[in-house]
């Protein structure tokens, strides 16, 4: 079964960092490339960053470009998202799921507040 679990959120103030953690399990996940996405309160759910099976290519949402920086290690099964100079429109759940695949984890939450 595939699952992914996010952590790694919580409470920061503006201009701090977070990173977030999405564990994999069910596929084979160095074949595929992974997302993570964002739903702020009562918004849609968007694209944040995705990065490729292998790592080597990278995007980003305008958003965030030049703030956060996604990575992953194939032998850990694990997508992250480096988040840094953050700002309160940053607050959101953030998730993270794999290419081809529907399945979602439950999120993980970031409020960005002084």
């Amino acid at each position: 079964q595939v699952q992914f679990v996010e952590s790694g959120g919580g409470l920061v103030q503006p201009g701090g960092s977070l990173r977030l953690s999405c564990a994999a399990s069910g596929f084979t996940f160095r074949r595929y490339g992974m997302s993570w996405y964002r739903q702020p309160p009562e918004k849609e759910r968007e694209l944040v960053a995705h990065i490729s099976s292998t790592g080597s290519t990278t995007t980003y949402a305008d958003s965030v470009k030049g703030r956060f920086t996604i990575s992953r290690d194939n032998a850990k099964n694990t997508v992250y998202l480096q988040m840094n100079s953050l700002k309160p429109e940053d607050t959101a759940v953030y998730f993270c799921k794999a290419d081809g695949w529907t399945n979602w984890g439950q999120g993980t939450q970031v409020t960005v507040s002084s």
